[in-house]
C-alpha cells in the first residue's frame, strides 16, 4: 500500500480499531492466530495443509514492476521487450503492482493539477485491467512471454479494500464496513480514496475468492503479492490457498506483512521489515553491526526454518514515501544490497535499481524512470545469479542458516557464513563509512570471489583492511 501502516505502533492501531466496532472486529481477527475469530468462518487446523513451497521457488529471486513508471508508454506491450534483459539479470519472479482499473471517486490529487492517475491500490474492478496498461489479451500475451522465458508471474492483490466506486459498493453495500451513520468508511482515515471491506460477510469472501481464481485460471498467473495482508483475517487467507492450488498446485503467495503465523497455511513469504529497518539505522549511524546479532537472534525465535522472508533495500513504498536507497543508505547502497541478497531470504529488486535510479517516483502521477546506461545491471546480475549457482543461498529450509563469524571489530564489520553440504558462501561487509581493520577466524579453504571471479584463500586467521562500505562474497 502507499503508506505502510505496519510501521505504526501497535497501540495506535488498537486505539484506532476500538473507535469503530467493525474495525475492532477486523483487528481482533487479524490478531487471532488460532483462526477462531468468527464461528461462521472457522477453519479447523486439522483440515488445513501446511504451506509447501513450489519446487521452482528454491533459488528464486523477485523483481517488482511499477508498470506506470517503467516506460513512457507504461503498457504491457512496452514491458514485454524487457523480459530477456531481466531473465539475463537473474530474475525469476516478476511481481506487477496492481494492474486493475483505478477508482475515480475520491481520487487523490495532492498537486491539485488534475493530472492524478490515482492510487494503484484503489481497485475499481477485480476482474479487469486498466486501459492505461492495455487489454487483458495484452496481459495474457505478456504472461506467456514471461513463462516461455522460464520465469513466473505474480500480481498485486488488494483484498482489504476497494475504490469507493467499485461496482460492489452499489450492488452489495453490506459487503463494506460503515460508521454509526451508515456511511461506508476507509480502513484508515488517510486512505480516503478507498472503502473498507467487511470480512464478516461470507458472500463477499466468496466473490473475492472467485476473482482470485479468475487470474490463475484465465490468465495463468503463478500467484499473488497480497497488499496489507495482516489487515485481512487469517482465516480468509487459509481458505484462499487451497482454492488456488486446485487450479495451480505450484501457486506462490507473498504477504505484505511480517506476522509469522501467516506462513503456516497461506503464504510462502512475508516481508523482512526488521532487517530493512536495521540496515537503514546502521547507515544513519543510529545502530552498528552488533544490531545484526540482535536481528538474527530475534528472527530465529520468530520464524520456522522453512519460512521465506523477502529482503529488499527498496520497493515502491520505500522509494515514493521514505526515499530512494541512495537517500536512506548513502554510500552503503551496494554493501546493504549485498547483505539483503546473501542473508537468509528471497532478494527483491525494484524497478530502476539496476539503473541507480536516484529519484522518488511519483505515486499518483506519471513519472517515467530515466533508465540511462543501467549502471548497476552487472552488480545485480552477479547477486541474483549467485542465488542460482550456490545452494547455500537457497530459500527456506533448502538453503543454509546464517552463521556469524566473530571478529575483533563486530561493531563495524559483518562476516558470516552459509554452508549447505559442499556449498558455502562467506560474506565480508564493512558496514561503516570509514576504513576498518578486521581479524577473523575461518576454516582454511579456497573460494571464488563472486565479483572479481578471482581465487581467494582464507586461512585460519585472516587480517583485512577494508575500504568504507566495501564488501566481498566468497563462493565455494
Amino acid at each position: 500500500m502507499y503508506k505502510n501502516i505496519l510501521l505504526l505502533p501497535i497501540l495506535l492501531l488498537l486505539a484506532w480499531a476500538c473507535s469503530n466496532p467493525n474495525n475492532a472486529n477486523k483487528t481482533l481477527q487479524n490478531a487471532d492466530s488460532t483462526m477462531t475469530a468468527n464461528t461462521d468462518t472457522l477453519i479447523k487446523t486439522s483440515q488445513l495443509e501446511k504451506v509447501t513451497h513450489p519446487t521452482w521457488a528454491k533459488n528464486a529471486t523477485m523483481y517488482e514492476v511499477n508498470l506506470r513508471q517503467f516506460s513512457k508508454a507504461g503498457t504491457f506491450k512496452a514491458f514485454e521487450k524487457e523480459i530477456s534483459r531481466l531473465k539475463a539479470m537473474g530474475v525469476d519472479i516478476i511481481w506487477f503492482m496492481p494492474i486493475h482499473p483505478i477508482g475515480i471517486e475520491g481520487r487523490k490529487d495532492p498537486k491539485n493539477n488534475g493530472k492524478s492517475m490515482g492510487s494503484y491500490y484503489a481497485v475499481k474492478d477485480y476482474k479487469a485491467v486498466s486501459s492505461d496498461y492495455g487489454t487483458i489479451e495484452d496481459f495474457k500475451s505478456l504472461v506467456d512471454t514471461i513463462h516461455r522465458a522460464g520465469m513466473y508471474v505474480i500480481i498485486d492483490w488488494v483484498a482489504n479494500h476497494t475504490s469507493p466506486d467499485n461496482a460492489w459498493v452499489k450492488q452489495n453495500p453490506e459487503w463494506y464496513n460503515k460508521d454509526s451513520t451508515g456511511k461506508i468508511v476507509p480502513p484508515v482515515p488517510d486512505w480516503s480514496d478507498t472503502a473498507d471491506l467487511n470480512f464478516d460477510n461470507q458472500d463477499m469472501q466468496n466473490a473475492m475468492i472467485d476473482a482470485l481464481k479468475f487470474w490463475v485460471s484465465d490468465c495463468k498467473i503463478d500467484g499473488y503479492r497480497c497488499d496489507v495482508a495482516g489487515m485481512v483475517p487469517i482465516s480468509f487467507w487459509n481458505k484462499v490457498r487451497p482454492e488456488l492450488k486446485k487450479i495451480n498446485p505450484n501457486i506462490f503467495m507473498l504477504a505484505e506483512a511480517w506476522e509469522p503465523n501467516l506462513h503456516t497455511y497461506a503464504f510462502d513469504a512475508t516481508y523482512d521489515w526488521e532487517l530493512h529497518h536495521v540496515m537503514n539505522d546502521i547507515a544513519k549511524g543510529k545502530k552498528d553491526g552488533l544490531a545484526i546479532n540482535d536481528y538474527l537472534a530475534k528472527i530465529d525465535t520468530m520464524y520456522e526454518n522453512d519460512n521465506i522472508q523477502l529482503q529488499f533495500t527498496s520497493n515502491h513504498d520505500e522509494n515514493s514515501w521514505n526515499g530512494t536507497e541512495f537517500e536512506r543508505l548513502g554510500a552503503g547502497v551496494e554493501a546493504f544490497a549485498v547483505l539483503a541478497a546473501t542473508i537468509k531470504g528471497m532478494p527483491l529488486v525494484y524497478s530502476g535499481q539496476e539503473s541507480a535510479n536516484k529519484k522518488r517516483l511519483e505515486f499518483f502521477y506519471k513519472d517515467a524512470i530515466n533508465w540511462g546506461n543501467y549502471s548497476k545491471k552487472e552488480f545485480y546480475t552477479t547477486l541474483l545469479n549467485l542465488k542460482h549457482q550456490n545452494n547455500a543461498l537457497a530459500n527456506g529450509s533448502q538453503g543454509a542458516n546464517v552463521q556469524r563469524i566473530k571478529t575483533d571489530n563486530d561493531k563495524h564489520v559483518l562476516v558470516f557464513k552459509r554452508q549447505k553440504d559442499t556449498n558455502e558462501v562467506v560474506v565480508v561487509i564493512n558496514l561503516s563509512n570509514k576504513p576498518q581493520k578486521v581479524i577473523f577466524e575461518a576454516t582454511k579453504n579456497d573460494y571464488t570471489d563472486a565479483f572479481t571471479k578471482k581465487m581467494v584463500t582464507l586461512n585460519e586467521i585472516n587480517t583485512q583492511t577494508l575500504k568504507p562500505y566495501s564488501y566481498q562474497i566468497l563462493s565455494k
